[in-house]
């Protein structure tokens, strides 16, 4: 349901995309924007991989087997899905759907790769590229995960370096600096607010 303005303008929710490479803080971000607004809807992701220590179904992740994600996929309840470091991850249609028709804005995040897909399929997206103060503050940062293998770190460096070029096909780029998050959440509220007063709405039709 869309709302009017003093113009009597309709003002049509957004659909807002957070990426960038992998370790730059995406899920953070989210977190914090999520715990300062309850104004937006934040999408929730379809994965097949394993749950992390402290993330939860349906909250973090969708956590599917590969059958049931397939399955999904053979209905086409995807916006776009993707394999991801042999993972497949895949952001459901309905739910965004639902949260655009009660006028709520709708936050994503998904990787560089799902944000290019977004862009073709859905024009009026705007897409944030999140990034990390310098590729060796990046790189820093997937070290200090150590969750994987030095194959599959070496690995999403890598990835991470070449992902860090494609910012040119983003709408906006905020830096989310160590210990400075919060920085970059207002950055982002700044944007989205700045975004309700367009002369010449985005419109989303899903």
């Amino acid at each position: 349901m869309s709302e009017r303005d003093p113009y009597n303008r309709e003002i049509h929710p957004l659909l807002i995309v957070i990426s960038g490479p992998s370790g730059v803080g995406k899920d953070t971000v989210a977190q914090l924007m999520m715990e300062s607004q309850d104004s937006f809807y934040f999408v929730v992701t379809a994965t097949t991989r394993a749950a992390r220590k402290g993330e939860v179904h349906g909250r973090d992740y969708f956590f599917l087997s590969h059958d049931q994600f397939a399955q999904m996929i053979e209905d086409d309840e995807f916006l776009e899905y993707a394999i991801v470091y042999n993972d497949y991850k895949g952001v459901p249609k309905q739910q965004i759907r639902d949260a655009l028709a009660s006028g709520r804005d709708v936050i994503m995040r998904v990787d560089v790769q799902g944000a290019a897909t977004i862009r073709k399929i859905l024009p009026d997206a705007i897409l944030i590229f999140l990034t990390a103060e310098s590729e060796e503050a990046l790189v820093s940062r997937l070290k200090e995960r150590k969750s994987e293998t030095a194959e599959g770190l070496n690995l999403r460096i890598a990835t991470a370096r070449q992902e860090m070029k494609r910012v040119g096909e983003f709408d906006f780029y905020v830096v989310n600096a160590e210990g400075r998050q919060e920085e970059a959440v207002e950055t982002i509220l700044s944007i989205i607010r700045s975004e309700h007063h367009r002369v010449q709405q985005r419109r989303i039709t899903l």
